[in-house]
């Protein structure tokens, strides 16, 4: 009998162990946008979050323990999503800017590039941005190129919009003169997508480049540095690069 009930506690103590060690696997909150192809997009055929910084997320996420909660959010609401303890991290096409920094902090750089401009595909002009003086360009709501090309003052109007597919939308049928964006954003739906009607801009020089990272609350500095020493890790094995050239990047 003794033998039964000694027995009997190692089960239960194996059982409550395993049930501790689930309790113990941590959910990281992930926020992540629909218009970032291909760094954050939703598969048609799955329905589930992918792209480039999905797919950075879920590594990060498997080397800190964590499992991963994708929460689809528009790109201008990521941030206050993130300050308001909806999410405990943004991964995404975020530059990380000196604005930003003041609200987040920001990982190191995973990525860098610089802006776009696209027109529609039956205008062969490869404009600059003095040409487009007087003209209405497009631009993302939330997005520092929306700052620049206000800060240019010499467009009619920055006309802003939700996502680069609905810029495209207006550019195609000659609503406004351009559009300007993400450069990768841009290049992989014109490829994947021709019938958007419009093009990249050849020779246009970009305003400036900047770094791509992941974001954290300021409150939560010991997460920011466990995914600072995962995205090093990443780095260093070479599964960074792998992770963005899967995607064209």
């Amino acid at each position: 009998m003794m033998m039964k009930k000694c027995f009997a506690a190692v089960v239960m103590t194996a059982v409550l162990g395993l049930s501790q060690a689930a309790i113990a696997q941590d959910t990281l909150a992930v926020g992540v946008t629909t218009s970032g192809i291909p760094f954050t997009f939703i598969d048609t055929k799955t329905q589930e979050s992918t792209g480039a910084m999905v797919d950075l997320a879920k590594a990060i996420s498997d080397i800190v323990g964590a499992e991963p909660e994708f929460n689809v959010v528009a790109f201008s609401a990521l941030i206050p999503a993130l300050t308001t303890g909806k999410i405990d991290l943004i991964s995404a096409g975020m530059f990380a800017t000196d604005k930003r920094k003041e609200i987040v902090d920001f990982t190191q750089p995973v990525y860098q590039y610089g802006d776009g401009m696209f027109v529609a595909a039956d205008d062969s002009n490869n404009y600059s941005l003095d040409d487009l003086a007087g003209e209405t360009v497009g631009a993302q709501v939330g997005s520092v190129f929306a700052d620049k090309l206000r800060a240019l003052g010499t467009l009619g109007e920055v006309k802003l919009y939700d996502s680069i597919a609905d810029i495209m939308r207006d550019v195609k049928l000659g609503r406004i003169k351009a559009g300007v964006g993400d450069l990768p954003v841009i290049a992989y739906q014109i490829k994947e997508k021709p019938q958007l009607g419009v093009r990249l801009v050849e020779d246009y020089k970009p305003m400036g480049m900047s770094d791509v990272a992941l974001a954290v609350d300021k409150g939560n500095p010991e997460l920011l540095a466990k995914v600072n020493a995962a995205i090093t890790e990443l780095k260093d094995s070479g599964k960074l690069d792998e992770i963005f050239a899967k995607y064209g990047l």
